[in-house]
């Protein structure tokens, strides 16, 4: 793999970035971001059929999903990019497909694939919050691992500050030469939310077969809280948010909504729909499997 010069003084003297084509066949470049996007989403259907099953739904209707959910999901993820993006792509639209090289929204991406998935289990009769219960401790992780893409493409940066600092941070070398951008350090952003994204996981992976703790949809909400709380700080920190009239972080607002919103979602549930079945008690229309919790 190539190593590209990029100006600027390391410990060594010279700041290598990480090239992010991984290889080429032919004429066609295979970028790393590809690769660790791609990667990602395999461990998570992997783990989300693993326990689908415990929960009583078809592998096959998880898989079905996923052939409808992925291509919403970039495709809306890239849509609300360009959108907030639209005074530069409309100057060059052939840009707009370029998905290669960064720029799509999670945020985005999780409106594409939740309005697949309701309708998906709206048609093959699966509960839509066992089906998002099932997902979500594998959608957090999958960000997790995706933002490891940004780092190649040295894009979901934070701002300027200094080798010190980075180095104080006990973070490798490779970490922080690829963390020189533009003639300048920036904060790691990218894994200060790759971090919390994976701490996430741990935590409702730890706690979602806790018995009487989560109704379905409730480990779902739990993720919308978790994550978006994390992604309000970290998006502070940023310097290429989509903003509004040039003024708001858009997936701030977006962060302070989801936040609120799933906390009274869960309470209002609680309180007006005490016949929600347990996360535990899986579909009512399935055989339920057999495989014990783990």
């Amino acid at each position: 793999m190539g190593f590209p010069i990029k100006g600027g003084a390391a410990l060594s003297g010279i700041v290598a970035a990480l090239n992010p084509i991984a290889f080429r066949l032919g004429g066609l470049q295979v970028h790393w971001y590809g690769i660790i996007i791609a990667s990602a989403v395999v461990i998570a259907v992997v783990l989300s059929v693993r326990e689908g099953r415990r929960r009583g739904i078809e592998p096959d209707d998880i898989y079905d999903m996923i052939l409808w959910a992925l291509p919403a999901a970039i495709i809306a993820a890239r849509a609300y990019y360009v959108a907030f993006e639209w005074p530069y792509y409309s100057q060059h639209p052939a840009e707009i497909i370029r998905v290669w090289d960064g720029g799509i929204a999670i945020y985005g991406s999780l409106i594409g694939a939740g309005l697949v998935v309701y309708f998906f289990c709206r048609s093959r009769f699966i509960p839509v919050w066992l089906m998002l219960d099932v997902a979500a401790p594998t959608v957090i992780m999958a960000q997790g691992i995706g933002r490891w893409g940004n780092f190649m493409n040295q894009e979901a940066f934070g701002q300027v500050t200094s080798l010190s600092f980075l180095q104080g941070l006990h973070l490798p070398n490779w970490i922080i030469n690829q963390m020189m951008i533009n003639g300048a350090y920036r904060q790691p952003t990218f894994l200060y939310e790759s971090s919390w994204d994976i701490l996430g996981f741990v935590f409702l992976m730890a706690l979602r077969h806790r018995e009487g703790l989560f109704k379905q949809g409730e480990v779902f909400l739990s993720y919308v809280i978790w994550y978006s709380f994390g992604r309000f700080f970290v998006e502070g920190m940023r310097t290429d948010s989509l903003m509004v009239f040039g003024l708001v972080r858009v997936s701030q607002i977006l962060s302070i909504v989801l936040f609120v919103g799933a906390i009274a979602l869960i309470i209002y549930r609680r309180k007006r729909r005490p016949m929600v079945p347990m996360y535990l008690d899986g579909s009512p229309f399935r055989k339920q499997a057999t495989e014990p919790n783990k």
